[in-house]
């Protein structure tokens, strides 16, 4: 009976701890943030390049900032990978703005390093729209200078966690302006008309502007672009080892979550009500291996991360 009462008082701590789906799941992946698997309105009414289309994605993973300079000099250290351009201009070199000069094969180069990848270009734009699936900017649907770095209204690039007050929904920085960011998939301007509705990973090769070679997709507008660019659904592009914009092409990394067998799905909760009956038998060291072995079938799980959390302060009270 006492153990009863413990699994039901403890399920009712988990639900009060307030840790939302995607704050707990973004934890198990330092500075990103979850998009969990959904169905959404990819594309808008704005260009000929982007009629609109539903998309469904798996859940994935995508970073809360901007690659910024900090992380950059990070990986060209570990690797010896060239400096990009204007990686000494005074105006874009501080630690926390967003790295520039970056060419595609660049920013591919470092989300490898970081055992990531680039963004599909669903993926961003799913992750730009904000849980609703229909922002026409980050934010909302109404432009604003407070919310975004654009149109040369502050001269430079702004640092990767600046306008909080245009923070999207999944508490996402910078979808809109301060760097354009590369994502993985090719341009193809009519993708969209023949576009798969699940996971889609883009063109299979990209458009050859005027035999200047195919070109990779663009996303979010940066600080010298105008207004017209910041929508969530606008399409640029660029050829993969052409920095020519450099001052304003950056990037951010996604990663893909974690697939989950049944078994091991049955085998995580398992030990997780294993964990709480040894809670309940104020068995903590037991109740800690329990939970970790729920971790490391399921690593981003909510409940089971609020259910360590509670684990550890019960075992410091000892």
């Amino acid at each position: 009976m006492v153990t009863k009462i413990f699994i039901a008082a403890s399920m009712l701590v988990l639900l009060m701890t307030g840790v939302s789906v995607y704050a707990a799941s973004a934890d198990a992946v330092k500075d990103m943030v979850s998009i969990p698997r959904g169905e959404f309105m990819m594309g808008s009414s704005e260009h000929a390049d982007e009629p609109q289309h539903r998309v469904v994605l798996d859940q994935y993973f995508i970073d809360k900032y901007e690659v910024s300079n900090e992380r950059y000099k990070t990986f060209m250290k570990a690797t010896q990978h060239p400096a990009p351009a204007y990686w000494d201009d005074p105006r874009l070199s501080k630690p926390n703005q967003p790295v520039v000069g970056v060419s595609w094969t660049d920013a591919d180069a470092f989300c490898t390093w970081e055992s990531k990848r680039l963004p599909t270009e669903a993926e961003w734009e799913r992750a730009a729209k904000g849980p609703a699936g229909d922002n026409h900017f980050p934010w909302g649907h109404t432009v604003d200078p407070q919310k975004a770095n654009y149109g040369q209204n502050v001269g430079r690039t702004t640092p990767v966690d600046s306008y909080p007050e245009g923070v999207n929904g999944f508490g996402i920085y910078n979808m809109a302006g301060n760097v354009f960011e590369w994502v993985a998939d090719w341009y193809e301007p009519s993708y969209y008309k023949q576009s798969v509705a699940l996971n889609p990973k883009g063109a299979e090769q990209g458009y050859n502007f005027a035999k200047q070679g195919p070109v990779k997709v663009l996303r979010g507008g940066s600080w010298l672009a105008p207004e017209t660019s910041l929508h969530t659904s606008h399409r640029f592009w660029n050829q993969p080892d052409n920095n020519s914009y450099g001052v304003g092409l950056g990037f951010r990394c996604a990663k893909s979550a974690q697939t989950i067998t049944d078994e091991a799905m049955q085998e995580s909760r398992d030990a997780f009500i294993h964990a709480l009956v040894a809670m309940g038998a104020e068995k903590h060291r037991d109740a800690m291996v329990s939970i970790e072995k729920a971790l490391t079938a399921d690593p981003s799980n909510q409940e089971y991360l609020a259910m360590r959390e509670l684990i550890r302060k019960n075992m410091k009270k000892k």
